[in-house]
């Protein structure tokens, strides 16, 4: 079985995650901040990946460093549960839709990071969770996980809606990407036998 478990302690978070790449969604997530809470369950109901997390954090402050650090800490287990990603899919997108809106995200799980966030929103807070931050999110994950992370909002009006579509596309797209390719299992799925490093 493809699992991790991470722990991350700083002045600021301490987190601790468990992950099964090959569940089936099973979630129990606790990181003080509600929305934050919704978008990691979702991100793991939709994947098939199970994932705990416990999160402590100065959200007395904002909800940045408990954000920014659960991405981190998400994306190492990842990154530690794919291994050598040896006979891995690779490659994963998703078109979702969500009333009004409609997202899209490709990714490569290239182990070269690098985001590409085209996602804007109409205001400033969802609750009480700052709309800026979701960016930091996902750029913690995919620099943490090793993916080169694509995500697009083409339409819609929704914040909420916006937001929680780019984290369904996400987990739709990671879920084709870590599956075990049948045809190639064993091997690593670039020509260069390893990923990472320079193009």
């Amino acid at each position: 079985m493809r699992q991790a478990t991470v722990e991350r302690n700083t002045h600021e978070t301490q987190i601790s995650v468990s992950l099964n790449l090959d569940g089936t969604g099973v979630y129990d997530v606790s990181t003080g901040i509600g929305f934050l809470d919704h978008m990691l369950e979702q991100l793991s109901r939709h994947s098939l990946i199970d994932l705990t997390v416990r999160a402590k954090g100065d959200i007395h402050i904002d909800f940045h460093h408990t954000t920014e650090d659960s991405g981190i800490a998400i994306g190492q287990a990842v990154a530690q549960a794919l291994g050598d990603r040896k006979g891995i899919t690779r490659y994963g997108s998703a078109l979702i839709p969500m009333d009004e809106t409609l997202t899209q995200v490709a990714l490569d799980l290239s182990n070269r990071p690098y985001l590409i966030w085209r996602v804007d929103f109409r205001r400033d807070k969802i609750g009480e969770m700052d709309t800026e931050l979701f960016k930091e999110w996902f750029q913690a994950f995919a620099q943490a996980a090793g993916i080169t992370l694509h995500v697009q909002n083409l339409y819609g009006e929704n914040s909420h809606h916006i937001i929680e579509s780019t984290f369904k596309a996400l987990a739709r797209a990671l879920r084709q990407a870590v599956e075990i390719d049948p045809r190639k299992a064993d091997a690593v799925p670039s020509t260069k036998g390893v990923l990472g490093g320079s193009l």
